[in-house]
């Protein structure tokens, strides 16, 4: 009696052991597409394979993976029957489902789902040279505000510094009781701008401190116009990313682009249920103009043709524009919702699976993989410029400041030279007639020389 028990004891315990064994090799069911689950000879590899080997590893379980026999996603029909995927592990047919499967209320209900483990949501493909025209104010994107403002602030020293410059040189205003200076405050604004705009504009300067001045403005409009037409240029190209549709509003509100979607799709039914009237409006057109596009490969190649915009998922949206460097995507995403990992309701995994995928997440392992399976082959738009920024620019502004104060400095030692002559002639002391000049060159009147001195010089003739 002992023995019968033992030998049945041990064949439930051996069987029990072969049941765990066998189930501890997971049956995992995807779907082919790019980049998440695609072909390599025998093997399957992808985004959803590097995660499912990560989570397969933090778990502790064995998998096989096989590929869904009907080829669909999961769809429930008018019975409340699913296909799919989602199908396959409703009904025991699978333990896991990976693939971009989206979580939504019906198929939490079927199924149990993990933690997204990307969030996605829905936005426009259309073709890079469907560009909005140029706005009122395009030509100032080569520079940002700030140095915008750098370079009124530099237009307006240097100004500043040519009319005191040609005020302080006696070189320059050799009889200020006598002479009208040249350099008035508004010749000199008038002299700058000419000079920035490459024209130039009479007289010029004659003293060696207003050469240095006016050279390194000279310098500095000639570099900085080189900037100028090169972000320009840059920014006119056949890849600006300025769109004409930039969001669902405008899409809806003209009729000139076509668009649709992919039929059938979680996208179609969110525009569908959806109680946003311009929502409500872009599912009617779709609709009304038999629009929807059979496959993702179908909407990218009209997107490709022109006069067609592609909705659907931003992140497939995204490994388009990765894989066609002549497409863009829009910045509007709306919709947001999450992709997740797909178990049978009340499996024991669903709770280590999203413990998983927020590790990873945490870990920055997610990030990783989206940039490796999402890396972009578009090198011509790595390789745009970007608006000048003012530290950019800082070196000229550098150059600018130190020829001003060179110039100022310049124009100081050749009064200071004059004063110490006259001085020396009239036997006064170097620092009263340096004093007197000052006042004298800094307080005249550039239009016309004083009527008093005219008529003392008249009456001296």
């Amino acid at each position: 009696m002992l023995f019968a028990l033992f030998v049945v004891s041990s064949g439930l315990f051996l069987d029990g052991r072969m049941c765990t064994a066998a189930q501890s090799e997971l049956r995992v069911t995807t779907i082919k597409q790019d980049p998440y689950t695609m072909a390599k000879g025998a093997q399957l590899e992808g985004f959803c394979m590097d995660l499912l080997s990560a989570v397969a590893a933090k778990v502790g379980f064995r998998y096989r993976v096989q590929l869904v026999k009907d080829a669909s996603y999961g769809r429930q029909d008018e019975s409340g029957n699913w296909n799919g995927m989602i199908g396959e592990v409703a009904r025991g047919e699978a333990d896991l489902a990976i693939a971009p499967l989206t979580l939504t209320a019906a198929r939490e209900k079927a199924v149990g789902m993990s933690k997204p483990f990307m969030q996605t949501g829905i936005s426009v493909l259309l073709r890079k040279d469907i560009s909005e025209g140029a706005g009122l104010f395009d030509f100032l994107s080569p520079f940002t505000a700030d140095a915008w403002v750098g370079v009124l602030l530099a237009y307006v020293g240097t100004a500043a510094c040519i009319f005191i410059v040609s005020r302080l040189s006696p070189c320059e205003w050799s009889r200020p009781q006598t002479e009208a200076n040249s350099f008035s405050l508004l010749h000199s604004l008038w002299y700058t701008a000419g000079a920035l705009t490459l024209q130039g504009a009479g007289p010029h300067p004659r003293s060696l401190s207003g050469r240095v001045v006016c050279s390194t403005w000279w310098l500095f409009s000639v570099v900085l116009l080189a900037c100028y037409f090169s972000n320009l240029s840059s920014s006119r190209s056949p890849d600006s990313k300025q769109l004409t549709v930039k969001g669902f509003e405008d899409l809806a509100n003209q009729d000139t682009i076509e668009y649709g979607c992919l039929a059938g799709s979680s996208t179609l039914a969110f525009f569908k249920n959806s109680n946003n009237p311009v929502y409500r409006r872009i599912y009617e057109h779709m609709e009304r103009s038999k629009s929807l596009v059979s496959s993702m490969d179908e909407g990218v190649r009209r997107a490709k043709g022109g006069n067609f915009a592609f909705i659907g998922e931003s992140v497939s949206l995204d490994l388009a524009v990765a894989r066609h460097c002549d497409l863009v995507r829009a910045h509007e995403v709306i919709g947001m919702r999450g992709y997740s990992i797909a178990t049978a309701l009340g499996s024991p995994l669903i709770k280590n699976l999203s413990v998983a995928v927020l590790q990873l997440s945490e870990a920055g392992e997610l990030s990783y993989l989206r940039s490796k399976w999402w890396a972009s082959s578009c090198v011509a738009d790595k390789a745009r410029s970007a608006a000048a920024q003012p530290r950019g620019l800082r070196g000229l502004f550098l150059l600018l400041a130190l020829g001003l104060g060179l110039g100022a400095l310049l124009a100081l030692l050749e009064l200071a030279c004059q004063s110490r002559r006259a001085a020396a002639e009239h036997r006064k002391s170097f620092c009263s007639v340096l004093s007197e000049q000052l006042s004298l060159r800094l307080r005249s009147s550039d239009s016309k020389p004083p009527q008093e001195n005219v008529d003392k010089d008249k009456d001296k003739a």
